[in-house]
């Protein structure tokens, strides 16, 4: 965990936009070998996630809510960096936002994260159409395929994409994660009792590699 301290400083720099000081925080929680895991969730994550509920009460502007978002990818890529990539293992996945979905922090760090424990990972980003992403599931032949959501209002665009997976094959498994999953976990759960929520990196365990003799496509 990261203290609350050290949060409020990296916080405070990120909401005025002061670049520098939010990398030299987090490489110094690197170079104190903090896991990358916890600058995701409790530095990133947790700090979008406070914009965000500000921006919705009309406390900052779109433009400070944009900017503070675009600093967290500088500091992804910068972390990315400093990290050891293995050599890809037999297991891979394909990370997606479902079309009309223009945030993909979260979606990155699932495919960032998986990279460093020796996934093949596929990130398409984000606003990826339906047709284009499976055509490359199909190409690519992954374990699992993940959809992130983070507006609620683009749960048809979640459900019309998780149908189509489904009609092209069952030799994978679907995984779906993000913060609209905040306001309707419990409703999607009891329509796709069969697809797993990560709420947050630390769920991402349930990811275990389908046998390739497994596949029915």
């Amino acid at each position: 965990m990261i203290d609350e301290i050290r949060y409020r400083s990296y916080f405070d720099a990120l909401l005025t936009g002061r670049r520098n000081t939010c990398r030299n925080i987090v490489l110094k929680l690197r170079e104190e070998d903090v896991p990358l895991e916890s600058i995701y969730v409790d530095l990133f994550q947790r700090s979008l996630y406070e914009i965000g509920s500000m921006w919705e009460q009309n406390r900052i502007s779109v433009a400070t809510e944009h900017l503070a978002t675009a600093i967290t990818e500088y500091l992804m890529a910068v972390l990315y960096s400093t990290l050891f990539i293995p050599d890809p293992k037999d297991r891979s996945i394909v990370v997606s936002c479902v079309a009309n979905e223009y945030h993909q922090i979260g979606g990155k760090m699932v495919a960032d994260i998986l990279e460093a424990r020796g996934w093949n990972t596929y990130f398409l980003g984000a606003n990826t159409p339906i047709a284009d992403m499976l055509n490359l599931v199909q190409e690519k032949r992954p374990d699992w395929v993940a959809l992130s959501l983070s507006v609620y209002f683009n749960m048809p665009q979640l459900e019309r994409a998780i149908e189509e997976l489904r009609r092209i094959g069952s030799g994978f498994g679907i995984v779906v994660g993000g913060q609209a999953f905040q306001w309707c976990k419990t409703a999607f759960t009891e329509r796709y009792p069969d697809i797993p929520i990560c709420a947050s990196l630390y769920d991402i365990d349930v990811l275990e590699p389908i046998s390739k003799k497994a596949r029915t496509r």
